[in-house]
């Protein structure tokens, strides 16, 4: 056996990457720690070992599951001595994962990556580097962006439109078959169910989707442009799986998911259930709890972009950073779409959904920085707007067209009054109120 073989350290070029995952830190620590010292201790701690030595943890163990600190950089990098009034140091730290302890299964990727470490204060994960042999092991989306304009039956010419049906929660049936109407008409590419309304007692799940699909193809008759219907399968586990067949079996042409509610491999289990053959919506809510701290959890590029992307994520609905409520920075809007949509092993892209207080006079800056194979997704935006909620989809796709063809929003909307009657009303900030 290599006489390092064993030892929880290890230079990059004397590891296979390929049998590792690699997992990237930032660190804070007193200015006393051996932060090359202690990342062996996280090393030990979330692989082969414990706190103290154990029989069991044997070097022939070690040598093919113990993780291996790669790399530990701090900044600024010291060299003759700290400063007197140093009294906090900042390193990024890379361990290297045996891919053999995590196999192809998502919780142990978290487990072993942030599982107990989390506890550590001042720690917090900032990325995955995945070997291609453990990407080979998910499915990934089923559809990818592609699947998104194939379903809709359109070329990849333009953004898509959605809508989001507001109220959030708590209205009836026919209610929401007006509004699936309205949005329909005004040419709303898929019109999804608010995270906050899934199958209840006082509005069925399945019977959403009888009665919306049933005026989608009404409205098809009538526009020529289909329309797609992601409701909201969370559910109850094992319930949520029948929920979703049930759907399937209804009509259901789409679906979404609260994927980190219900859980990451629950998501993947639906989208790689060979029933469930409709793209699937992935809704970031409880996301925050993991990234909004900027010393502890996990980034926003891995829980929006790679871990979305691993349990099959078609689409996912994510912050928007330009505008709207402003609560994310752009940097890590950016990075998380790259996630989602860059070469990723051979997984499909996943389209991303920015959302989130959008209204038209945004429509530039989502298609300038992003492009235009995404889904712009708009609640209050579509139906807040004084001509109702058609008016308000024809605006968003209006100031889609503008955006197309290089005009100005506002020149464009002096010739369309829905347009321009947004604008009027929004420019580009958005009030939050309560």
């Amino acid at each position: 056996m290599d006489k390092f073989a064993d030892k929880p350290i290890a230079l990059p070029e004397g590891i296979d990457m390929e049998k590792h995952v690699v997992a990237t830190y930032w660190v804070q620590s007193d200015r006393t720690m051996d932060m090359a010292l202690m990342g062996q201790i996280l090393a030990i701690e979330q692989t082969t070992g414990t706190w103290v030595p154990v029989p069991g943890e044997t070097p022939e163990v070690r040598a093919k599951h113990v993780a291996k600190v790669i790399g530990v950089y701090e900044a600024p990098f010291y060299e003759y001595g700290l400063p007197e009034d140093v009294k906090a140091r900042q390193y990024i730290v890379q361990i290297a994962f045996p891919a053999a302890n995590v196999e192809d299964q998502l919780p142990m990727l978290l487990t072993a990556t942030i599982g107990n470490i989390s506890l550590v204060p001042n720690f917090k994960l900032l990325d995955l580097r995945m070997p291609r042999e453990t990407l080979e092991g998910y499915q990934g989306p089923a559809f990818g962006i592609d699947g998104w304009y194939e379903a809709l039956g359109i070329e990849k010419n333009r953004p898509l439109l959605n809508n989001m049906i507001k109220p959030c929660s708590g209205y009836p049936l026919e209610v929401g078959c007006k509004l699936f109407r309205e949005v329909a008409m005004g040419g709303c590419d898929v019109v999804k169910d608010d995270e906050l309304i899934a199958n209840m007692k006082y509005n069925d799940a399945v019977e959403r989707v009888k009665k919306y699909m049933e005026i989608e193809r009404q409205v098809y008759e009538e526009t020529g442009e289909h329309t797609l219907y992601t409701v909201n399968v969370t559910d109850r586990l094992p319930r949520m799986f029948d929920l979703a067949k049930r759907c399937i079996d209804a009509g259901a042409n789409a679906m979404m998911v609260n994927y980190l509610a219900v859980g990451p491999e629950a998501m993947r289990a639906l989208a790689e259930d060979p029933e469930i053959n409709v793209p699937i919506l992935a809704h970031m809510d409880l996301a925050g709890a993991y990234f909004m701290s900027p010393y502890q959890g996990i980034s926003s590029p891995v829980i929006f972009g790679k871990i979305a992307r691993l349990c099959g994520a078609d689409g996912i609905v994510i912050p928007f950073s330009l505008g709207g409520k402003g609560i994310y920075m752009h940097e890590r809007f950016m990075a998380a779409i790259r996630n989602l949509t860059y070469p990723f092993g051979d997984l499909k892209p996943t389209l991303p959904m920015p959302s989130g207080g959008i209204t038209p006079a945004n429509v530039p800056d989502c298609i300038n920085n992003l492009g235009i194979e995404i889904m712009i997704g708009s609640g209050g935006g579509i139906h807040a707007h004084p001509q109702g909620p058609a008016a308000g989809a024809r605006a968003f796709r209006q100031a889609i067209d503008a955006a197309l063809k290089g005009i100005p929003l506002d020149q464009y909307g002096r010739e369309h009054e829905e347009l321009g009657m947004a604008l009027g009303i929004w420019q580009k900030k958005t009030e939050f109120k309560i």
